[in-house]
């Protein structure tokens, strides 16, 4: 069986876009590969400076996972920074990597385009954890979007580098990128992201979650006129969550007319709230016994910890590190 390792920042509510864009991906993926997921708070640093909110996002990350199925019997889930293995194994793989990699690190380029004050060490050195991160476990394959492809192509430049210097090691892994992972467009058209704060969030109270969906942004067109289903945003969504006969219905009453904005949206919510109906208690309940979630997460750390600690161990012995 193919192993799979992917990492997740504990930046914020899971939104939509996370679910359709990599949520949902993961939770698929234990059916068929050994599955090693990880809360990447370490990463989180580089913008979440409160601790108390650190901790409190780590911890709903991990709800959220566990509402939405995935099982801790078949996927190897920890916190980050639970495993010193992973800040270790990113300096001696710093000790190898040349400046100029790092500086074509998309978000380091980012911050420097945008004049970003103070940009830090963390973020510029960011690429690196990742690869040590990923080369750890020596993963088949890393799934990623399109946006995270060069990750995985710098840990596999480090990983091969190492592999030349020192002898072999590291597994050296292959970005997996869906073809049909959805770019979910937000309320305001552009895509969905928690930094435009156009976001649905898959776990809001219902009040809020009606309050999003009926902010989305649509034309003026009046209701008894036909309109294009494929560039309004409330149908582009609710296709995601729809069957094909639902698709279908709703899109001949666009383009037939008499079909308002406002009605499609209350669709749009009921489809959601009926989509993740089971996920929406199973939260609440999992909330209310969070000895339950911590105790997952320190038993997939001490799983990974077998793991991490061996490849640590060789990584040692080549470089010439004494280890006991």
């Amino acid at each position: 069986m193919k192993r799979i390792l992917s990492g997740v920042q504990p930046s914020g509510k899971p939104h939509i876009g996370n679910y359709l864009g990599a949520m949902r991906q993961h939770i698929e993926m234990q059916k068929n590969y050994e599955c090693f997921l990880f809360i990447a708070d370490l990463h989180a640093l580089t913008t979440v400076r409160e601790p108390q909110t650190l901790r409190e996002l780590s911890i709903e990350l991990a709800l959220d996972y566990l509402a939405l199925g995935l099982d801790p019997k078949k996927v190897t889930y920890f916190r980050q920074s639970d495993l010193p293995e992973h800040a270790e194994l990113c300096w001696i793989l710093g000790c190898i990597t040349p400046f100029s990699v790092l500086e074509r690190g998309h978000a380091w380029k980012d911050a420097r385009e945008k004049q970003t004050k103070d940009p830090t060490v963390g973020l510029f050195n960011y690429p690196v954890l990742m690869a040590a991160d990923i080369l750890l476990y020596k993963p088949d394959l890393v799934p990623v979007g399109q946006d995270q492809k060069q990750h995985v192509e710098i840990a596999r430049d480090i990983g091969q580098k190492f592999n030349r210097r020192f002898g072999e090691v590291f597994k050296i892994p292959e970005p997996y990128i869906r073809k049909d992972v959805a770019t979910v467009m937000g309320t305001d058209g552009r895509k969905m992201s928690k930094s435009y704060g156009n976001t649905i969030e898959i776990f809001a109270p219902e009040k809020e979650l009606k309050k999003q969906i009926m902010g989305i942004v649509t034309d003026s067109t009046p209701v008894e006129d036909p309109k294009d289903p494929t560039s309004c945003t409330v149908f582009n969504i609710f296709k995601y969550f729809a069957d094909k006969k639902e698709e279908k219905e709703l899109e001949e009453k666009y383009k037939k007319g008499g079909c308002g904005y406002g009605d499609s949206k209350i669709k749009l919510y009921e489809k959601i709230l009926t989509y993740f109906e089971e996920p929406r208690k199973k939260r609440i309940e999992l909330s209310m016994n969070l000895d339950y979630v911590e105790e997952v997460l320190k038993k997939g750390a001490e799983s990974a910890r077998a793991v991490a600690a061996d490849t640590l161990k060789q990584v040692k012995d080549k470089v010439g590190i004494p280890t006991t």
